[in-house]
């Protein structure tokens, strides 16, 4: 406990200001990556930043991903580049409302 809280004192919390999902919210609901912030900044408190980088890794990983989706995006180019060569070769047809055709059956 630091010896004079002027963040009480003052009726200010840095910490809402310095953190990405933990401000305040519309309809008081949390953000969408709130938890994985939340997880990722509990792991590395009272640790020091160069423990906290090692030890909090899947921690960060986690949080990044909800922020980013760049895993999710890399899977879904993967998944569509095959769906592509599949429909190059003439393996795959795909179904006519995903094609962007009307529907045949009334």
């Amino acid at each position: 406990m630091p010896f004079v809280d002027v963040q009480s004192r003052l009726g200010i919390n840095v910490d809402r200001w310095l953190l990405l999902q933990s401000g305040e919210q519309p309809y008081k609901r949390a953000a969408r990556c709130h938890a994985f912030e939340k997880d990722w900044v509990e792991c590395g408190h009272g640790i020091g930043q160069t423990r906290a980088k090692k030890e909090c890794q899947l921690e960060f990983e986690d949080f990044y991903e909800c922020m980013y989706r760049q895993k999710t995006r890399e899977r879904m180019y993967a998944i569509r580049a095959q769906r592509d060569k599949l429909i190059k070769e003439g393996k795959y047809t795909p179904p006519s409302h995903h094609t962007g055709q009307p529907d045949q059956n009334p």
